[in-house]
């Protein structure tokens, strides 16, 4: 498989105000938008947008999302990002650490920030969360900037441990707080699973098995709750998945076609065009 890239944060240096970076592992930036790519892209990296002033919208892994100042959310790794749009006023840090990093860390397994943020990405912030956020983001951007410290990525590794655990706090008690009704719920772990097998499963049957559900009563609820079938919904993740591997890597169209298990290119073709309404070159080419 080719590699699927995430935005290119060092493209265009220029346009990034005090950037602060090591090597490929983490980077963080302070700065209005740049050049939001109008395809679904894949992360490869934990993405932390703290959101200071205004709000931006998208989708992530097909689910709707808000960002309003002050708030944080976070995307992991291999989720599918939609950028859809953002204020005038909008402004954010951006933290980004790649999969490496954050498993040199060694945090638990269940981690409860990772665990809360795949059921709620975004969380809004009090007055006493934001600051501690921006002290963490200052602290930070110090160490990085003594470039002769050879204990920087160290001290950076812990303040980021310290970081987590502060956060995970705040995402547990707003995941308490939020109110989350059962369809919202199934909806949400129907979504996970389909992010998990749908290069190789799209039977309905295979899902509601996984949640240890009827077909029958899972797909009245997806339909009743979203105005879509759960048959829908896995072929709009399928396209999504397509969707970025043609815009975020090299891979040939059989390639892709083979990745996500098509009988044939021919076939795949078709499905896609379907679905989207252009073929996977077009798409690609566009």
């Amino acid at each position: 498989m080719g590699n699927v890239t995430s935005l290119d944060w060092h493209a265009k240096p220029g346009e990034i105000e005090q950037a602060d970076f090591i090597n490929d592992d983490f980077y963080m930036y302070k700065n209005t938008l740049i050049n939001p790519l109008n395809h679904p892209f894949k992360a490869n990296k934990t993405i932390c947008c703290i959101c200071l002033k205004g709000e931006i919208r998208g989708r992530i892994d097909l689910m709707p999302y808000c960002v309003k100042a002050p708030a944080i959310s976070i995307t992991l790794p291999g989720q599918i990002l939609e950028y859809e749009s953002n204020t005038s006023d909008f402004e954010a840090v951006f933290v980004l650490m790649s999969e490496q990093f954050n498993d040199s860390l060694h945090l638990p397994d269940r981690f409860s920030t990772f665990l809360s943020v795949r059921n709620n990405p975004v969380i809004s912030l009090g007055p006493g969360q934001l600051e501690a956020i921006q002290t963490y983001c200052t602290m930070i951007q110090r160490v990085i900037r003594v470039k002769d410290n050879p204990n920087r990525m160290e001290i950076v590794k812990h303040l980021t441990i310290a970081f987590f655990y502060g956060l995970g706090y705040y995402f547990h008690k707003s995941s308490e707080i939020e109110k989350i009704t059962k369809s919202e719920m199934l909806v949400r772990d129907f979504l996970k699973q389909v992010q998990l097998f749908h290069k190789k499963e799209r039977r309905i049957d295979f899902y509601a098995d996984k949640l240890q559900l009827s077909s029958k009563y899972l797909s009245q609820v997806i339909k009743n709750y979203s105005g879509k079938s759960a048959a829908d919904w896995i072929d709009e993740y399928v396209v999504l998945e397509a969707k970025a591997l043609l815009k975020s890597t090299n891979m040939t169209i059989q390639q892709i076609s083979d990745e996500l298990n098509f009988p044939s290119q021919s076939f795949f073709g078709k499905f896609f065009k379907r679905i989207s309404g252009v073929s996977p070159k077009t798409y690609r080419d566009r």
